[in-house]
């Protein structure tokens, strides 16, 4: 995977720069190649994708933290290397001395010293890749699987272990796994982004869990008491009287792990549902209640 400078990308020469130097250089940046107003827009729409991604990591102090152990190293490298080429350039001129004053043999030797010195131990490029997950998987903890090909071409499997509460996009590095190192070097580490998808009964959203609360229109008038699966549990939920659809109750406790030995909360969002197949003495309820009840929901309205 070839690695994004996202400093260079936001017009930033150094990764010591505070948070408000990071807003004000994505948002010149943003407006300068925004595709409303940029004429190459192909380019602009790819640019402003990687200008997003550059603010979502830099922004945030944790993944900026992460980013920023992982610039280092590549941004080290990339001086290093010219560093090197640089000695080199040096190095001719040397040669040239020698080899006016004392002839192509002592050359030949400064070369072999160089050659020697050239040498140097480089660990092997970082491998990164990316796994879905549930909710109940990342929330418990467990090991998965992860299949690669190889340089060679064939497949290596991979067990990874991930540990109980992990956040979404948080990495699980497997040192040693990545490229091999060159002249000696240390090989390179696989790093796996962790994505934790939605399913159809529940939504993370930071520490919090959404889930559904589905209830009939009398149940929502008279008031109830319904089950509620949580993760692990199902619990009994009371309803009051006269609860409206799109209301929210929050239940504390019962959430994604914070990282600190407690949990977010779980949030049941209430859907007041239709019957669509009602027998005729139901129709009935309902005519009967359509001809007595002064309830307007319209009234509010101007």
């Amino acid at each position: 995977m070839v690695f994004k400078d996202y400093y260079k990308i936001l017009g930033l020469e150094t990764n010591k720069v505070t948070p408000e130097e990071i807003k004000t250089a994505y948002r010149e940046q943003a407006k300068k190649y925004h595709p409303d107003i940029n004429a190459e827009r192909n380019y602009s729409e790819e640019r402003i994708k990687d200008i997003n991604e550059a603010y979502r990591t830099l922004s945030e102090p944790n993944s900026k933290r992460k980013y920023d152990r992982m610039w280092n190293s590549n941004i080290g490298r990339k001086k290093k290397k010219k560093e090197e080429e640089s000695k080199r350039e040096e190095g001719s001129v040397f040669n040239n001395f020698f080899n006016m004053f004392l002839g192509e043999q002592a050359v030949e030797k400064k070369t072999e010293t160089n050659k020697k010195k050239e040498k140097v131990a480089k660990k092997g490029e970082n491998i990164e890749t990316e796994i879905d997950v549930s909710i109940e998987e990342a929330f418990y903890g467990q090991d998965k699987k992860i299949s690669l090909r190889a340089q060679n071409g064939k497949l290596k499997t991979f067990t990874i272990k991930i540990p109980a509460g992990i956040r979404n996009g948080e990495k699980v590095r497997l040192i040693g796994q990545g490229k091999k190192g060159e002249n000696g070097g240390k090989n390179g580490d696989l790093l796996i982004r962790i994505n934790i998808k939605d399913d159809k009964k529940f939504a993370l959203r930071g520490i919090d869990i959404y889930t559904d609360l589905k209830i009939a229109p009398w149940e929502a008038v008279l008031g109830t008491k319904v089950s509620v699966d949580t993760i692990g549990e199902t619990i009994f939920l009371h309803i009051p009287k006269g609860i409206e659809s799109g209301e929210k109750i929050k239940i504390p406790g019962k959430g994604y792990k914070d990282g600190k030995g407690g949990r977010g909360e779980l949030i049941a969002d209430v859907k007041i549902m239709i019957p669509k197949v009602l027998t005729k003495e139901e129709i009935g309820f309902f005519e009967k209640l359509n001809q007595v009840s002064k309830f307007n929901p319209r009234s509010n309205i101007e």
